[in-house]
């Protein structure tokens, strides 16, 4: 069955449209102009009703996130936002609605369900202590993909997780992909898009934010401030998301891993 009949389904009303939209790595991303006029995102992919269903949780939280509309086995559509770039005023804003993501904890580490990055899987079985969560759910894994060095490295940190982060910090409600592409501008309004969520420290969110980038002061004012002690931390969590890098884009950012582990201590 086509996109643009599965979309008339479940909407009612006929596609004059579709145009491709950037992203894609997860799932395809289009958008559909319907015959009444309005406009809709549709995502299509394997892990798309999950992404609803954290979407979904994000906005109970009070997160800007766009509405789902209809969620279905492969297919989901959400509310489409004119993408008009960023500004100081969009970037508060997103400081402040990832604050008010941050909020909301919940009573362990993880999420209900498992997730992926394309062929790099994602276990968030739940836990109560976080240095043992990010070890054993997020750095562990990693460790057959790397040469015999770092992986002993990888190793040695993980096993002193428990001397360099806290043990219960809130097990706040996640992004859990937050890089730049993955937050959209509308004006001074900003809303978070294709999560990855579960619960844990918050600065994890932060780290991932400035693996490749940083982005301007007006998003730490909307954000507020960090607790002592995140210099120290910041590398510990942008490891994971540069080892994903690795394992889905290959040797070319193993240098980025030696360097964080350099940075770590390890």
């Amino acid at each position: 069955m086509s996109l643009s009949v599965r979309i008339a389904a479940a909407t009612g009303q006929e596609v004059a449209q579709l145009s491709p939209m950037h992203g894609g790595d997860l799932s395809e991303v289009t958008r559909a102009d319907l015959a009444d006029g309005s406009r809709l995102v549709a995502k299509t992919g394997p892990l798309v009703e999950a992404e609803a269903r954290m979407l979904l949780t994000m906005g109970a939280a009070g997160a800007p996130v766009p509405r789902v509309l209809r969620a279905g086995p492969g297919l989901v559509l959400l509310e489409w936002l004119p993408e008009t770039g960023a500004t100081p005023e969009g970037w508060y804003a997103l400081g402040a609605g990832l604050a008010r993501l941050h909020a909301s904890t919940g009573p362990a580490y993880g999420w209900q369900e498992d997730y992926a990055f394309g062929s790099v899987e994602i276990p968030n079985a739940e836990t109560g202590n976080w240095p043992d969560f990010w070890a054993e759910r997020r750095l562990l894994p990693s460790a057959p993909a790397l040469p015999a060095g770092p992986r002993r490295r990888l190793e040695t940190l993980a096993a002193r997780l428990g001397s360099l982060l806290p043990a219960t910090p809130p097990p706040a409600l996640l992004h859990g992909d937050l890089w730049a592409g993955n937050a959209l501008f509308a004006g001074a309004d900003a809303y978070l898009i294709d999560p990855a969520c579960y619960r844990g420290d918050g600065e994890v969110d932060l780290a991932m934010l400035h693996l490749f980038g940083s982005p301007p002061p007006a998003f730490l004012d909307g954000y507020g401030p960090l607790a002592p002690g995140w210099q120290e931390r910041r590398p510990l969590y942008q490891l994971w998301p540069a080892l994903v890098h690795l394992r889905l884009f290959g040797s070319g950012y193993l240098g980025l891993v030696t360097r964080l582990l350099d940075r770590c201590g390890a």
